[in-house]
């Protein structure tokens, strides 16, 4: 009999599959485990016990109906997690609920966007981002429509409290927070109009606030919701994107819609317009003869393109307008007229040819005030050349023309996918975010709109937009591109095959410059990224090392990315699991860890950046006390000062003050059993009763939540020196010693039921927990003679456990 010992440098590849036991050659058997359940492998080797989740908010609806996470982040200081339930939507930041509720006074260090309100004196509402402007000294109190249709004066903010605006002028501007009286109502509006073309109702654009003079903007502390139309069925099935402050949600069987942020509690859902934002121009144009003849001569005008008005682009025709005359004959002519429009002072003017096109003639061009102006037409020739924009009507054109994809490149909104057109694709003119018009003869900056022609007929699921626009159906995966290099145009459009694998309807993660998708059949995550040498785009599966978390048929059902303070991917599975990928390819660093949690599944995630990190949001469906319930959690940080700042329980929450012995308001964990770290030291397990706990010492830290168990098992073991490296020989497991970084609570053995504790108490005092070790600690173990040779190591206090190598001792048999 020898005794042998081997040194496993790092965890590095994470679990590897029990099909792979027999490659013990394979880099990743060297630094593999069996099992790393609840343990996170680090890119660099260790594995850490993962941190526990708080408690954000139930769910909507709770345990009748699922809910669903999407991210907003406008930039890495601003960032919200949008849930999304059966017909409500709410918001959830910094591991807390988006409320309605009291105002809060004007702070003069802090950013104030369109639409937030504040108290200063009285109640304030901000129209133009501003930080350090006093409401009270930078205010307009004139109302929407009292007859300045251009207010010229600076300002920032708007009183809430003032007599509202009686009959309110419908064509001028509409500022966000201004007040309108109709029906015997106020009304607030909640997002800038140009113009109000509509009397108020209760929606995104309007909100009843009271009678004339008494403002209530917001109900008693509530969570702040929006009414989004989707069912729960719905929900996993929805694709957005992102620019700014709008999210683009689509889903075959609705409009296209967008959550639009104008403050942190003022949020507007609108069906998206598919046309240019410019106003057609309004009100009486009127084509008078000189002369006499039989010709009928017929005009449209169109808003000029202004960069201060709408999208910047020309808008669509305006109904047309006609006169008889004759206007070969010497000194006839006609004489287009209109009266001045408030938003913009040039429009563009066209007539119909004899090839009933129409052609550019002029331009009104408007003075100051509001006279009429005139133009004359004595028989100019329309140049056909320019013609007023046609509109693409495909995406209004009703529930069969619902896209079921989106994104963004080169400056336009992509949208693919619906049921009358699988594989087509229509992407708005350059630079504008709805309007889909076009132009005869083409330009460059027209709408795109084209269709796929693939072997097979699979729908467009996802736009992606890397170096160029990737389309992904459920059998293939295309690049769109430019012939020339160029910006992709009609004329320049390109599409081609770049793989035949297909992806499922869980939205893909763009990575650096690679995409990662879940395949649409078999449960798998690929990679995709340009390959020079191809000059295409090829696609890989990820760390097939662990095929069998993907056995049984099961699915990735969503999935996020956090890129700090580690880069990993997590995919929640049919199974309830959250699964992690820790993935830096650019380091051949890929570690697949599994993740569960007591008494829950995981049903949804995503991931925002908050406080410096990017924080994991997961949803999960739990029995607690016997009773169901659904709830949003959110992992928490790594980073902790004190052994008493560490967080290691699920769906906890926090008591920090002044040293108590009674923790209450624990009313979500009622009748459940809890683990409790109090000021660092581990507190005997107890059931939650009328929402409270009772310590022995009064303490000043707490933190009181689910248990997690946490295990990681080594592979079996194997040994350079025979051939046989130590194949089909008994073994026992004499002694381990494993590198530990502020570390507490170890327990080592063979296998989960014969665990030995390490003894890490040495010089502190009584009534004071055990620091945390740092080094290389020893633990003997019971004999326990078997084959395969593995080390079990367990977790199941609130304590942190990173370990970064493990030593083991083994007596290896004849």
């Amino acid at each position: 009999m020898a005794t042998v010992r081997t040194l496993q440098r790092s965890f590095g590849s994470g679990i590897v599959s029990p099909e792979l036991y027999g490659r013990i050659d394979l880099q990743q058997y060297q630094n593999g485990v069996a099992t790393a359940n609840n343990f996170v492998i680090l890119p660099h080797g260790p594995a850490r016990m993962r941190n526990g989740t708080e408690m954000v908010r139930s769910t909507y609806l709770g345990a009748a109906g699922k809910s669903r996470l999407i991210p907003f982040v406008f930039n890495q200081d601003q960032s919200f997690v949008i849930e999304l339930s059966a017909g409500n939507a709410r918001l959830h930041r910094n591991g807390g609920t988006v409320m309605n509720g009291t105002l809060g006074a004007w702070d003069a260090g802090a950013w104030y966007s369109p639409g937030d309100i504040v108290t200063d004196g009285v109640a304030y509402v901000c129209i133009v981002a501003n930080t350090g402007l006093q409401p009270s000294l930078n205010a307009v109190v004139t109302s929407a429509g009292s007859g300045n249709p251009e207010p010229t004066a600076p300002f920032y903010w708007r009183p809430l409290v003032y007599t509202p605006n009686v009959n309110p002028l419908f064509g001028y501007h509409v500022m966000a927070g201004s007040l309108v009286e109709h029906g015997g109502v106020s009304w607030y509006a909640k997002v800038a109009q140009y113009p109000m073309l509509s009397a108020p109702s209760a929606g995104p654009l309007w909100a009843a606030v009271g009678s004339a003079t008494t403002i209530t903007p917001f109900a008693a502390p509530a969570p702040y919701t929006i009414a989004v139309p989707y069912t729960g069925a719905e929900l996993f099935d929805i694709h957005y994107t992102q620019s700014a402050d709008v999210v683009t949600l689509v889903h075959p069987m609705h409009p296209p819609l967008e959550i639009s942020r104008h403050g942190s509690q003022q949020w507007a859902v609108v069906d998206i317009l598919f046309s240019p934002l410019a106003q057609a121009p309004l009100g009486a144009y009127a084509a008078t003869p000189t002369g006499t003849g039989t010709k009928t001569y017929t005009y449209v005008a169109t808003t000029a393109p202004t960069p201060d008005y709408g999208d910047g682009q020309e808008s669509l025709p305006s109904a047309p307008f006609s006169c008889t005359n004759d206007l070969a004959i010497a000194g006839q002519f006609n004489t287009l007229t209109c009266v001045a429009q408030w938003y913009t002072k040039t429009v563009n003017l066209y007539k119909l040819d004899v090839g009933g096109m129409y052609g550019y003639i002029g331009q009104f061009v408007y003075q100051p005030g509001f006279d009429a102006v005139s133009f004359v037409d004595d028989n100019i020739t329309p140049d056909i050349a320019k013609q007023p924009p046609n509109l693409d009507t495909t995406l209004s054109s009703g529930p069969n023309f619902y896209p079921a994809a989106v994104g963004y490149f080169e400056q336009r909104r992509w949208f693919g996918g619906w049921k009358n057109g699988p594989q087509s694709v229509i992407a708005t003119r350059s630079g504008t975010e709805s309007s889909v018009v076009f132009s005869i003869p083409t330009r460059a900056d027209d709408r795109l709109s084209f269709r796929m022609h693939a072997r097979e007929g699979s729908t467009v699921q996802h736009i992606v937009p890397v170096q160029q626009v990737i389309l992904f159906t459920g059998t293939n995966e295309f690049k769109v591109a430019s012939t020339d290099g160029g910006a992709i145009t009609g004329a320049t459009l390109s599409v081609r095959p770049q793989a035949y694998v297909g992806a499922s309807n869980v939205q893909p993660l763009v990575l650096n410059s690679g995409i990662l998708y879940a395949q649409s059949r078999g449960g798998r995550l690929r990679s995709m990224e340009y390959n020079w040498q191809a000059q295409g785009y090829l696609t890989n599966e990820v760390n097939p090392v662990a095929p069998h978390l993907f056995d049984g048929g099961q699915q990735i059902t969503d999935m996020a990315f956090q890129r700090a303070p580690y880069p990993m991917a997590w995919l929640v599975n049919t199974l309830g699991q959250l699964v992690g990928l820790t993935y830096m390819p650019e380091q051949q660093a890929y570690a697949w860890h599994t993740h569960t949690t007591t008494g829950g599944v995981f049903e949804s995630c995503c991931v925002v950046p908050e406080q410096g990190e990017d924080y994991l949001y997961v949803v999960v469906l739990r029995t607690v006390g016997g009773v169901a319930k659904r709830f949003i959690e959110r992992f928490r940080s790594h980073q902790a000062a004190t052994l008493a700042d560490n967080f290691y329980v699920d769906c906890g929450g926090t008591y920090t003050g002044a040293p108590a012995t009674t923790i209450s308001g624990l009313d979500w964990l009622e009748g459940a059993t809890v683990n409790i770290l109090a000021d660092g030291a581990t507190v005997p397990p107890q059931v939650v009763t009328g929402g409270a706990i009772t310590l022995a010492h009064a303490s000043s830290t707490v933190h009181v939540g689910l248990p997690i168990t946490a295990d990681l098992q080594t592979l079996p073991f194997a040994f350079a020196g025979q051939g046989d490296l130590g194949q089909g020989r008994p073994k026992n497991v004499n002694r381990v010693f494993l590198k530990v970084v502020q570390s507490s609570g170890i327990k080592v053995g063979p296998s989960a039921d014969k665990l030995v504790a390490y003894a890490q108490r040495t010089t502190e005092p009584y009534g004071f927990p055990p620091g945390p070790v740092t080094g290389e600690v020893e633990v003997v173990l019971d004999n326990s003679w078997g084959m395969s040779g593995q080390v079990f190591i367990r977790q199941t206090d609130p304590l942190p456990l990173t370990i970064t190598s493990a030593t083991v001792e083994v007596a290896v048999g004849g």
